[in-house]
């Protein structure tokens, strides 16, 4: 049984989530009404289908059924049954595309010894656009609608000529973004982290004048191109701009950047230049 398709080919935009929606007919009834077994079971297809399991919360109802749920770092698995229809309705989140769709249906098949399994949707949630995300319903995939999960692959797929991230970081330590020499070590440290070599030193001016826009400016020039922002001492917020032709993870440079400048919460936007 394939599940998962073929998502590589044609990928127009990105898609923060897959979300696959999975009916299963004809189990056995004795071990839906388990929900220690159901956990087990679906422990083992979360970890089947390379998922990191995070935790688990299942309740058994009076006088039968089961309703459950996977907490994995890419997102979660879920699950409720029906012993007296033999049926169990089962959703299958990811926001990576690291997970393998059939080892996770297979797995759960074989668990609950599910007769008939039938894929009743396969949606793209949270899709992005060069003009940031799309106020739109989730969008069912078929051959004319397939979203890529991974920048790179869509970087890849869409022979784009580079990649800007912006990055903007509330709520900073002013004691770290008011430091000339801590933005220098953050550049320096993120060069690192993205496999990018530095050209020249990176230059930090202080603007003062306007206390709206008062605080450092930073530029880096890097062998792709360009690391910029600017450190606004009024919010405590950053502002980080990575441009490159060369790939590397926009998400990477958000989560380093975050915890670096000890923040509270980001925004990202990300464009592919062509």
């Amino acid at each position: 049984m394939k599940s998962s398709g073929n998502y590589s080919q044609g990928n127009r935009d990105f898609a923060l989530g897959k979300h696959m929606t999975v009916e299963y007919y004809d189990c056995d009834a004795e071990i839906l009404a388990d929900s220690k077994g159901m956990e087990n079971i679906f422990i083992e297809a979360a970890k089947a289908s390379g998922a990191t399991v995070l935790g688990t919360n299942f309740h058994a109802f009076e006088p039968q059924g089961v309703s459950g749920f996977v907490v994995i770092a890419e997102s979660h698995f879920s699950v409720h049954a029906w012993p007296e229809h033999d049926y169990a309705a089962v959703d299958i989140f990811t926001c990576g595309d690291t997970i393998d769709f059939e080892n996770a249906v297979d797995t759960l098949r074989e668990g609950m010894k599910a007769g008939n399994v039938v894929i009743s949707g396969v949606m793209n949630r949270g899709i992005i656009s060069n003009n940031g995300i799309e106020r739109m319903v989730p969008v069912y995939e078929d051959r004319t609608h397939m979203y890529a999960l991974s920048w790179e692959k869509r970087f890849e797929d869409t022979n784009a000529w580079g990649l800007l991230s912006s990055v903007d970081i509330y709520n900073c330590d002013p004691e770290i973004i008011r430091n000339a020499d801590k933005i220098k070590e953050f550049v320096k440290e993120l060069c690192k982290r993205v496999k990018m070599n530095r050209y020249g030193d990176c230059e930090v001016v202080h603007f003062g004048e306007d206390e709206r826009v008062a605080g450092f400016s930073m530029t880096q020039l890097i062998e792709t191109s360009l690391i910029s922002g600017h450190f606004a001492n009024e919010s405590n917020t950053t502002y980080l701009d990575v441009f490159s032709c060369k790939f590397y993870d926009p998400r990477e440079v958000a989560e380093f950047a975050i915890s670096f400048f000890e923040g509270a919460h980001y925004r990202l936007q990300v464009a592919l230049r062509r």
